[in-house]
This record gives C-alpha cells, structure tokens and sequence, in this order.
C-alpha cells in the first residue's frame, strides 16, 4: 500500500524560499508524472505545476522562473522549491502522482494531504 506524505509548509516573509516534498512509502515500480496544485481561501484550485515521465517540466504562469519540480527517484521523494515568494502565493497546496506501484498494476494516482503555506508581506 503507497501512502503519499507531504512536509515542508509553514509561514514565511516575502521574498523568502520554501521546499514542498511528498515522499511516497512502499515500492514504487515506476512513477508517471507528479502534479503540484494549490488552493487559496475562496478560490478555486489551480495547477501551478506539473512533470510527465519523459517530458520538461511545465508551471503555470503565476509562478514560473520561481518554482522548480525536483525529483530523487532513489528516495521516492518528490519536491517543490519554491523561491521569492510572494502574499498572492499563501494556499493550501498538494502534491499528486500517478504511479505503477509494482510490474502488473494500472497506473494510480495518489494525493498528498495537503500543506499550509503562509507569504507575509
């Protein structure tokens, strides 16, 4: 069974960088692609970034040139650094991927929890 666990949330000043990460438990036997969304109070969900297996990273516009996916397959971890943060980016964000958890199983998607982040100004 994976379980999906993010970390790394907190309150910052703007300006100032912080580091998402979702680290998935079990054997992994291939992961797919890994998306990063985020959700302000009051808004609706907004994809800021996403890495397809094979394929360049894609951001959304509000946070390219400051936000970078990095991988460590060796420790099933994804992460978001995030840098110079600004207010407009204080959401709750979440991580998903969409894995193969061993050599006979359909691709599956799993969310993370969630994790508060807070840009002071």
């Amino acid at each position: 069974q994976v379980q999906l666990v993010e970390s790394g949330g907190g309150l910052v000043q703007t300006g100032e960088s912080l580091r998402l990460s979702c680290k998935a438990s079990g054997t992994i036997f291939a992961a797919n692609a890994v998306s990063w969304y985020r959700q302000a109070p009051g808004k609706q969900r907004e994809l800021v970034a996403g890495l397809v297996s094979g394929r360049g990273p894609r951001y959304s516009d509000s946070v390219k040139d400051r936000f970078t996916i990095v991988v460590d397959n060796a420790k099933n971890t994804w992460s978001l650094q995030m840098n110079n943060l600004q207010p407009e980016d204080t959401a709750v964000y979440s991580c998903t991927i969409i894995i193969r958890p061993n050599s006979q199983s359909n691709l599956r998607t799993y969310w993370g929890q969630g994790t508060q982040v807070t840009v002071s100004s």
